[in-house]
């Protein structure tokens, strides 16, 4: 699969740089910008990968404005005129300044946006009814970077409680969700199913927020209130540390509380109906189930079994594809150890 052995942390850059052939750039960008998204999303039909693609690296683009500006009013103003584009005539997006970016993952992240004409060029071509969708998408998406970059600045640099960090975990993965949903399934969404949506993307989200609780602390910002008295630190030892890791176990312990809706998704949406579908669910899961494995072991709680690295989850995923049975079945092996472990919390 495209991207799987891309190092995130060690991108060729010139190449990137020097691509010039929008498909083959989209291609190349996609894993640094989220590599098990991308795993999933590969595996789909042309024509829905392709639309999930854009849409991603759009959302990318303004989660770039949102890390990266750290005057709120600037951030606004920019997350605002990026969603705008989509109402007139394309207009090349702001640059950010390269001395902003903190290592080389930022940096491609200022690359794709310098090269954002590549993508607007296959976002050109899709169907009206796709590019109102990605439409408001981003239009959804920038509003809700714009609420959490307030929050964060009214609030002294932190969410204030869980039903802060839930709006949050919907405005950055909840509307894609809505959108790659909406690609794949031949169902439509019931009110029941949005809901269902919103809590997979603040289980999926909180991966990312349990992953990078130090670096959000030494940029000066936290999701939970407990961490504000250690904002813009580099070093985390004793207090501190058993503050991360309790922290950590908090966010680990909500998202774990939400898998049901992704079983719920997969049965009620026939995510299972179709073998690239179906595989493109799998591999997101076990991506999933694999980091909070990973945060299990990190905060001392006792690990369940499951594929190591990303090799064995790819291997783990492939019956997927021949069987319809052994992903269901898949779905709710996955759901049965998250909340096992959800139960047993804390008492290692």
């Amino acid at each position: 699969m495209r991207g799987l052995t891309v190092d995130r942390n060690r991108p060729d850059l010139g190449a990137l740089g020097a691509e010039r052939d929008p498909e083959k750039f989209l291609w190349k960008v996609l894993p640094h910008a989220a590599r098990s998204f991308a795993a999933s999303i590969v595996v789909l039909s042309r024509d829905q990968a392709m639309a999930s693609a854009v849409a991603y690296l759009y959302c990318r683009m303004l989660d770039t404005y949102e890390d990266l500006i750290d005057d709120p009013v600037i951030c606004a103003e920019e997350l605002q005129k990026f969603a705008r584009r989509f109402e007139g005539s394309m207009d090349r997006p702001a640059s950010i300044p390269e001395g902003l970016a903190r290592d080389d993952r930022d940096r491609v992240y200022l690359l794709l946006i310098d090269r954002c004409e590549l993508i607007d060029s296959i976002y050109e071509g899709f169907r009206p009814e796709v590019k109102d969708q990605i439409n408001f998408l981003v239009r959804s998406m920038a509003d809700g970077m714009v609420w959490s970059t307030e929050a964060f600045s009214s609030q002294g640099g932190v969410l204030l409680d869980e039903e802060q960090l839930a709006t949050y975990c919907r405005n950055v993965i909840g509307y894609p969700a809505l959108f790659t949903l909406s690609q794949v399934s031949d169902r439509e969404l019931t009110q029941g199913a949005r809901e269902d949506a919103f809590l997979v993307s603040e289980m999926i989200q909180l991966a990312n927020v349990s992953r990078d609780v130090e670096r959000d602390l030494q940029r000066g910002i936290s999701y939970h209130p407990e961490l504000r008295p250690y904002l813009g630190e580099s070093g985390y030892e004793g207090e501190s540390r058993v503050a991360v890791n309790r922290v950590r176990e908090q966010y680990m312990a909500m998202a774990l509380s939400r898998v049901p809706a992704y079983r719920r998704l997969f049965e009620g949406l026939n995510l299972g109906g179709t073998p690239p579908v179906r595989i493109a669910s799998i591999l997101m899961l076990l991506f999933t189930d694999l980091h909070y494995r990973t945060t299990a072991l990190r905060t001392g709680n006792s690990v369940w079994p499951g594929p190591r690295g990303t090799v064995q989850v790819v291997a783990a995923s492939l019956p997927s594809l021949m069987s319809r049975s052994w992903a269901g079945h898949t779905v709710r092996r996955v759901e049965n150890y998250f909340l096992d472990a959800h139960s047993g919390l804390g008492k290692v």
